[in-house]
C-alpha cells in the first residue's frame, strides 16, 4: 500500500476538487428545479428569498454556449473606410472616386484597407498630405497614422458594446474580436431583436457631469435609510407626527420596501446579533456603504447586491425622496478590496449634463514625465473648450463624471481653470485603466459607425435539443466503448472503464473550475475524447499480454506493460494536445470549443490511464487478485 500511496492521495484529491467544481453547477440545476415547480407570488418570493445563493451558484456553475440555451448572436462590422472618409479634410472628386472604388472592393474580397487605401494614392501620384495631417507629413506617417486609428477604432467599438451589454445585464454575453473589423457578440437568453439592434447600433453617448455636493449626497442616502426604517414616510417627514391620513397616502409601506431591499429575507426581530441588528436600523447602509472617510459623497455596493439596489433605486417612491437635480450613476467597472470582494460605485451627481462627448476631437493615454504616472490628454473643438473654461473655472476643487451610455468610468478633480480645450486626467492605477479611459473619451468623437451584417436568433428549444442529442451521442460513445473493454479485456476492460468515468468527471471539474463555456462542438470534443480515453489502456493491455505470453510473472508483466507502452502514449497524447493548442489558437467560436475540450480531455485521460489503472491493478495484484486480461 505504501508503494501506491502518494497516487492514491492524489486521485482523490483530484477527484474532491471536481467535485467541488462541479458542485455550484449542481446547485444551479437544483434552485432552476424549483424554481419552475413554482409560479406566481410563491415563485417571487422563493427567488428573492434565495437571491444570493442563485446568484453565487450561476456565477460558478459551468456556462452554456449559445447552441445550448439560445439567445441571440450579431455580427458586427465597423465601417473603416467610413471612417478614412470622416477623418480626411478638404475632400474633392479624386478623394470621392478612391473611397468608392476601395469600398466596392472591400464588399467581394478581405483587403488590408489602409495599405490597400494607400495604394490607390500613389497609383495615382497624389500625396496623403493633400488630405490627412499636414503638408510636410510624408506618406509613411499619415499612413501609420490612420493604421492606428482603424485599429482603435475596433477597440472603441468594442468597449462601448461591452459597456452597454453590461449595462443590459446579459448573463454570460461573449464579445470577442473577429479579424481586422468584425466584432462577435453572443447574447444568451435575449429574444428581442429590435431591442438588440438598437443596444448594439445606437450612439454611444459620452456625458460629463458634475458631482453633488458630499453633504448633499450623505442627507439623500441617510433620508433613504430612515425612510426604509420607517422613521419617516415619503414627503420626508417624521412618521410619528404624520396623520392617518396622510400616512394612508404613502405608496409602500416601509416594511414592503425594506423586504424588497434585503431579497425576502428579513430577519426576524428576536435575532440579536450584531449584523441583523445594524440591518434592521439602518437597512439602506447594509447594502450601500457610503464613502466617509474621503468625503466624497460615493457608496459601495458589493458586486451581488447591484441588481437589487438598483430595483430599490428606481421605485417611484424613492424617487420622490430624491432632489430635483439629483440622480445615483453607476461605475462601469468594479473594483476589489483587499479581501477579494467586488464592488460596484455608486455617483451622486446633477442629472444635467455640462458637456457632451461631441465636443472631443482627440484622447491619448500617457505618462507624466515627471512621476511615470498614466495620464490622458484630452482635445475639445472650439465650441468645446470655450465651455469647458467656464465649467471648470466655476468648479475648481470639485469632481467631474465622465459617463459612457450611464456608465461612469473616471471621476477626476478640477484643479484649475482649462484653456484652451486641452485637459490633463490624472489619479488612474494603472497604464491599462487610462487607455481604457482614452478609449471612452474617444468613442464620441469621430466613430466610426457600425453595422450589423448578421443577426442570428438560436431558441431555447433548439438549445434543449442540442443538449439532448449531445447527451445521447455522449451516452452511446460511452456505452458502446464500456461494453468493448469489458467483452474484449474482462477484468482489464472494467479497470479502464472505471479511469474512463474519472476521466469525464475531471473533463466537466476542470471546465467548471476555469469557467470554461460548454458548446456543442465542445460536446463534440468530449465525445471524441470518450473514444480516445482508451487507446492508453488498449496499448497498456496489450503490452501486458505479450509479457504474460512471455513467461513473466503478472507483477512484472504489469510493470514492464506500463513502462513500455508510456512512451507512445506520451508522444501520441503530445501530438493531439499541439493540434489543440493551434486549434484554440488560430480557431474562433465552435473551435475554440473544440479545441478547449480536446485538451483537457486529453490531460485527463492520461492521468486517469496511467496513474488510476495503475493503482487498481497493483492494488488488485497486492490483495492476490488475478485480473484477467482477456
Amino acid at each position: 500500500m505504501k508503494n501506491y500511496l502518494t497516487r492514491v492521495i492524489l486521485i482523490v484529491a483530484a477527484t474532491a476538487l471536481a467535485l467541488v467544481f462541479l458542485y455550484p453547477t449542481y446547485q444551479d440545476w437544483s434552485y432552476r428545479s424549483q424554481l419552475s415547480n413554482l409560479s406566481g407570488a410563491d415563485s417571487l418570493s422563493y427567488l428573492e428569498t434565495n437571491q444570493d445563493a442563485i446568484a453565487e451558484a450561476r456565477s460558478k456553475r459551468m456556462k452554456l454556449g449559445l447552441d445550448l440555451q439560445g439567445g441571440m448572436r450579431v455580427v458586427l462590422e465597423v465601417d473603416v473606410i467610413q471612417l478614412l472618409d470622416d477623418l480626411a479634410k478638404n475632400k474633392d472628386d479624386n478623394f470621392r472616386a478612391i473611397i468608392s472604388e476601395l469600398r466596392r472592393e472591400a464588399e467581394t474580397s478581405e483587403l488590408d484597407l489602409v495599405p490597400a487605401f494607400a495604394k490607390k494614392f500613389e497609383q495615382r501620384d497624389i500625396r496623403l498630405s493633400r488630405y490627412y495631417g499636414t503638408l510636410r507629413d510624408d506618406d509613411a506617417r499619415i499612413m501609420a497614422e490612420l493604421q492606428l486609428e482603424t485599429e482603435t477604432a475596433i477597440d472603441r467599438a468594442i468597449e462601448i458594446v461591452r459597456n452597454r451589454v453590461d449595462q443590459y445585464r446579459v448573463s454570460e454575453p461573449n464579445i470577442q474580436k473577429q479579424g481586422a473589423r468584425r466584432i462577435i457578440v453572443e447574447l444568451p437568453g435575449v429574444k428581442d431583436e429590435g431591442e438588440v439592434r438598437q443596444l448594439l447600433r445606437g450612439t454611444a453617448k459620452l456625458e460629463f457631469k458634475l458631482l453633488r455636493d458630499p453633504q448633499v449626497s450623505y442627507r439623500v442616502m441617510e433620508t433613504i435609510n430612515k425612510y426604509l426604517a420607517g422613521k419617516i414616510d415619503s414627503t420626508g417627514a417624521a412618521r410619528d407626527s404624520v396623520s392617518p391620513a396622510v400616512s394612508a397616502q404613502a405608496p409602500r409601506k416601509p416594511t414592503d420596501a425594506l423586504t424588497e431591499l434585503t431579497g425576502g429575507a428579513q430577519t426576524a426581530s428576536t435575532d440579536t446579533t450584531e449584523e441583523a441588528r445594524f440591518a434592521r436600523e439602518n437597512p439602506f447602509f447594509a447594502y450601500v456603504r457610503p464613502e466617509t472617510r474621503g468625503g466624497t459623497g460615493e457608496g459601495f455596493v458589493l458586486s451581488k447586491d447591484r441588481d437589487r439596489v438598483l430595483r430599490l433605486l428606481a421605485r417611484p417612491d424613492i424617487l420622490r425622496l430624491l432632489p430635483p437635480d439629483f440622480e445615483f450613476l453607476w461605475s462601469a467597472k468594479t473594483v476589489k478590496d483587499d479581501g477579494g470582494l467586488e464592488y460596484y460605485t455608486i455617483y451622486p451627481v446633477k442629472k444635467a449634463a455640462e458637456l457632451t462627448g461631441g465636443v472631443i476631437v482627440d484622447a491619448r493615454a500617457s505618462t507624466d514625465p515627471e512621476d511615470s504616472r498614466p495620464i490622458v490628454n484630452m482635445e475639445m473643438n472650439s465650441d468645446g473648450a470655450r465651455e469647458w473654461a467656464r465649467i471648470t473655472g466655476a468648479n475648481i476643487n470639485k469632481r467631474i463624471a465622465i459617463a459612457l451610455d450611464g456608465g461612469v468610468f473616471s471621476a477626476p478633480v478640477v484643479q484649475n481653470k482649462i484653456m484652451g480645450g486641452r485637459s490633463r486626467i490624472t489619479g488612474m492605477d494603472s497604464p491599462t485603466e487610462a487607455r481604457l479611459l482614452e478609449i471612452v473619451l474617444r468613442a464620441g468623437a469621430l466613430p466610426a459607425p457600425v453595422s450589423i451584417i448578421e443577426q442570428r436568433e438560436v431558441g431555447p428549444s433548439l438549445g434543449e435539443d442540442s443538449i439532448r442529442n449531445g447527451l445521447s451521442a455522449t451516452g452511446y460513445a460511452l456505452l458502446v466503448t464500456v461494453l468493448f473493454m469489458v467483452l474484449y479485456y474482462r477484468t482489464a476492460g472494467i479497470v479502464a472503464d472505471v479511469a474512463l468515468a474519472f476521466n469525464i468527471l475531471f473533463i466537466l471539474g476542470v471546465m467548471s473550475g476555469f469557467q470554461a463555456t460548454l458548446t456543442l462542438p465542445g460536446i463534440a470534443g468530449i465525445v471524441l475524447t470518450i473514444g480516445m480515453a482508451v487507446d492508453a489502456n488498449v496499448l497498456i493491455n496489450e503490452r501486458i499480454r505479450e509479457e504474460l505470453g512471455g513467461g513473466k510473472t503478472l507483477r512484472a508483466a504489469v510493470d514492464a506493460g506500463y513502462t513500455k507502452a508510456f512512451t507512445a502514449i506520451f508522444d501520441s497524447n503530445v501530438t493531439t494536445l499541439l493540434t489543440g493548442v493551434i486549434l484554440y489558437q488560430f480557431g474562433s467560436g465552435p473551435i475554440q470549443g473544440f479545441a478547449m475540450t480536446l485538451m483537457i480531455g486529453i490531460a485527463a485521460s492520461m492521468f486517469s490511464a496511467i496513474i488510476i489503472t495503475r493503482v487498481i491493478f497493483d492494488f488488485m495484484i497486492d490483495r492476490g487478485l488475478q485480473p484477467n486480461m482477456g
